[in-house]
């Protein structure tokens, strides 16, 4: 559920505590306690907006005139993420991350400002698009903490850990974030939030400083700027490719043709190499990561707006749909960190893809009047124990795959590809939204325009079902030849 840079070698993993000096203890131990606590509370607040955003996205899209761009409002969240990414990377490898982190926390909020006071639903994308600036400064720099502060044996557990700050916000977030939007307008959904980032730099600040002591980032080095020019051809190229997908004329075609053009070499440039192609080992412990994220997070961004269009739920309760999801993902997260779970990282990887794949097309299911609402967030309880034991594995085996002086940058390619599978999977349902007639459709549940709408959503969830079928396919490809 979290998403991170490319930045040239770093030595995150060398930086951790040498195995002999391990003090022992758990992470939340005397020697880790303020730390856990600090991070995890970060995790907190991105995890509380993420769930109430969802829940107040319908209603604002609508209020605003802008459900034909719904789902560029969470694509280009993940569009700017692209280019922060990279930067907030290099950032950490030469002046720790306690900078960049506390950096991103501050554009992360001014985001949520911009997009809670939007007149209209473009200034409400760009207010998205300045939240991902600042989450993908935040994501990178949270697992180089981890690289960094944390000995290789505890790693799964911080993991586990990230994934369980989703337990709370998932169950109150959707009630809270609901009877703010009918009570007191969807608006206070994101001016609220901000007021929740003092706690994390209040907790975190000291811990941060002392480990930065303890593991000191080395200095000198310049930014990469071929990296960073990357970084931004594949934001803008995937920016363009979103623009031409809403558009589908003829006139599209010309920046559809420069996005690609953008954002072909950028990503052959930021991903390792044999990534696309699926090569054994760390390649498609890479691309996996993307196609895990790309495929559940653009199903779930439709979800609440199905259960409100096509169901007639408050928005309170299509945001509970997703509820379920959360929760179980802390279960799945929980169970691969388990003693003796090593052995079964390949395993516990394609049986998760399976569940998400399950999961997707049950959601589709509730789009058949017969079958019951809640079969929804039953279906999304399944996908959540399946993306829990996807994600957290796909991180703990990517560190293992990675040579002390790539970590840094081989973390980033991780998240890279989260963020590249979102972009680009959230577009593709964007664009077979508005080309099935989707932003056209009648709010009002049970009308003729509404219902005509259900393929749209249909196709889209059965598409995501597929590329998560195919990730359960790959998943047998992250052990690396003997």
């Amino acid at each position: 559920m979290l998403r991170m840079t490319t930045a040239s070698p770093t030595s995150v993993d060398a930086a951790s505590p040498p195995t002999g000096t391990d003090p022992g203890g758990g992470v939340l131990g005397g020697r880790y306690r303020a730390l856990t606590l600090g991070i995890v509370s970060v995790v907190l607040v991105i995890a509380f907006e993420a769930t109430a955003v969802n829940t107040a996205m319908p209603v604002a899209a609508r209020q605003l005139d802008g459900l034909e761009l719904y789902a560029f409002a969470f694509s280009g969240y993940f569009t700017t993420t692209l280019f922060a990414l990279v930067v907030s990377g290099q950032w950490c490898d030469r002046r720790g991350p306690r900078q960049p982190l506390f950096a991103g926390i501050a554009v992360f909020g001014a985001g949520l400002v911009v997009a809670g006071t939007a007149p209209g639903m473009w200034v409400f994308v760009a207010g998205r698009a300045i939240q991902g600036l600042g989450g993908g400064l935040v994501i990178v720099a949270l697992y180089v903490v981890v690289g960094r502060a944390y000995p290789e044996r505890l790693r799964p557990a911080v993991f586990a850990a990230f994934s369980s700050a989703w337990v709370l916000p998932s169950i109150v977030g959707p009630l809270v974030a609901g009877a703010v939007t009918q009570h007191l307008g969807w608006r206070w959904v994101f001016l609220a939030v901000p007021a929740l980032i003092l706690l994390p730099l209040a907790v975190m600040g000291p811990a941060l400083a002392r480990s930065e002591r303890e593991h000191p980032a080395p200095r000198g080095a310049d930014f990469d700027r071929r990296r960073t020019l990357l970084a931004a051809m594949a934001a803008v190229g995937a920016g363009l490719l979103q623009y031409a997908g809403q558009r589908l004329d003829l006139i599209g075609l010309i920046p559809g043709a420069a996005g690609v053009a953008l954002l072909a070499p950028a990503v052959l440039g930021l991903l390792p190499k044999g990534t696309l192609r699926s090569g054994r080992g760390l390649p498609t412990v890479i691309l996996l990561r993307g196609v895990a994220a790309g495929a559940f997070f653009a199903a779930e961004a439709f979800i609440p707006l199905m259960m409100v269009t096509q169901r007639g739920l408050s928005p309170t309760l299509a945001g509970l749909t997703l509820t379920s999801g959360g929760l179980s993902w802390a279960l799945g997260s929980w169970l691969q960190g388990r003693p003796g779970a090593e052995r079964y990282r390949a395993v516990m990887i394609r049986g998760g893809f399976v569940l998400s794949t399950v999961a997707i097309a049950g959601a589709a299911l509730v789009l058949v009047p017969a079958v019951p609402a809640w079969a929804a967030a039953l279906a999304w309880g399944v996908g959540g124990i399946g993306m829990g034991l996807t994600v957290a594995s796909v991180s703990v085996l990517m560190m293992k795959l990675s040579a002390p002086e790539d970590a840094g940058a081989n973390s980033a390619a991780l998240q890279m590809s989260d963020a590249l599978g979102n972009v680009l999977l959230t577009g593709l349902a964007g664009v077979m939204f508005a080309a099935l007639g989707g932003g056209s459709m009648a709010v009002a549940h049970g009308s003729a325009e509404g219902a005509g709408s259900a393929g749209a959503f249909a196709v889209i969830l059965l598409t995501m079902a597929g590329v998560a079928l195919l990730g359960a396919l790959l998943a047998g490809r992250v052990r690396a030849r003997a």
